[in-house]
């Protein structure tokens, strides 16, 4: 365990004390399928000829089902974390950690449930098996021992990612439904404070790291975010065929070769990549 920032634990608790539950938050009433979940720039398929062709309300459908690939991809993500971090919680763990972290299971908690009645409440059929976790990713992250400069890197990644994707739809609100806004922007509130917390864990780990052992993290590192942004931008073959596009597998080497949803993430990553940068890694997707 690194030392801790008692003064900026006690701080993240104090701004988590008021919490607000997304269930009783939120207005789920509003959520429709009638409308776009995502700006329409943030699409896989996007900027592709074949888009071009397809009707609106296919595209509605498909900016729906790639929301719900986003939250599948949040809900497998907080689910490892909410595990890794209960398995902290104990007795010889300093009041300050104890306490912030019990804020933060319960905010990841919430946004958890925030998704799930999300995915409920739009009647969007998403059969048990539409969407898995990347295999090898899962099998690391739930085995890297939870103080070391490696868990908090992942969990930097896993929290920043999202977060700059939220960020883009925030500012691009008025073309989304409004209760898509409101789930990116209490997210977006939550995890600011986890973030911080993170990044001081990383910085407080790589202090005194050398520039070789920073080496050997740079692979590993490069290797969980291209799975992430793999997962996370581009959905299962499944789910383009749930949006009513036949061959989806074919549609999803589509999307991964487009170079207009690649210029799209390159954008939305730039933040993270200097962010990794600047602790002496050498990131790349």
């Amino acid at each position: 365990m690194p030392n801790t920032d008692f003064s900026l634990l006690r701080q993240l608790s104090k701004n988590s004390s008021r919490y607000r539950d997304p269930l009783a938050a939120i207005d789920w009433a509003g959520l429709d399928c009638d409308s776009f979940w995502l700006p329409e720039p943030a699409l896989s398929l996007y900027g592709l000829p074949e888009y071009a062709t397809l009707a609106v309300e296919v595209r509605q459908r498909l900016s729906q089902y790639e929301l719900i690939n986003v939250m599948c991809c949040g809900l497998w993500l907080e689910s490892v974390f909410l595990q890794r971090l209960s398995d902290k919680l104990g007795p010889r763990l300093p009041r300050t950690d104890y306490e912030y972290f019990l804020h933060e299971i319960r905010e990841e908690a919430g946004h958890s449930l925030m998704f799930l009645k999300a995915i409920d409440t739009s009647g969007l059929a998403l059969p048990p098996d539409a969407w898995r976790a990347p295999g090898f990713a899962c099998f690391l992250v739930n085995r890297m021992p939870a103080s070391g400069a490696l868990f908090w890197l992942a969990t930097v990644i896993a929290e920043d990612v999202p977060d700059k994707f939220n960020r883009y739809v925030r500012r691009n609100a008025d073309v989304v439904n409004p209760v898509v806004k409101q789930i990116c922007s209490l997210h977006i509130v939550d995890e600011a404070r986890h973030i911080a917390l993170a990044r001081s864990r990383v910085e407080q780990v790589l202090r005194d790291t050398g520039a070789w052992r920073k080496s050997l993290l740079t692979p590993v590192v490069n290797f969980l975010l291209r799975q992430l942004v793999d997962t996370f931008y581009v959905p299962p073959a499944s789910f383009y065929e749930l949006a009513g596009l036949t061959h989806g597998a074919w549609w999803r080497r589509m999307a991964r070769g487009n170079a207009v949803h690649g210029e799209f993430v390159a954008q939305c990553l730039a933040p993270t990549l200097r962010m990794l940068e600047g602790y002496g890694l050498r990131p790349k997707i």
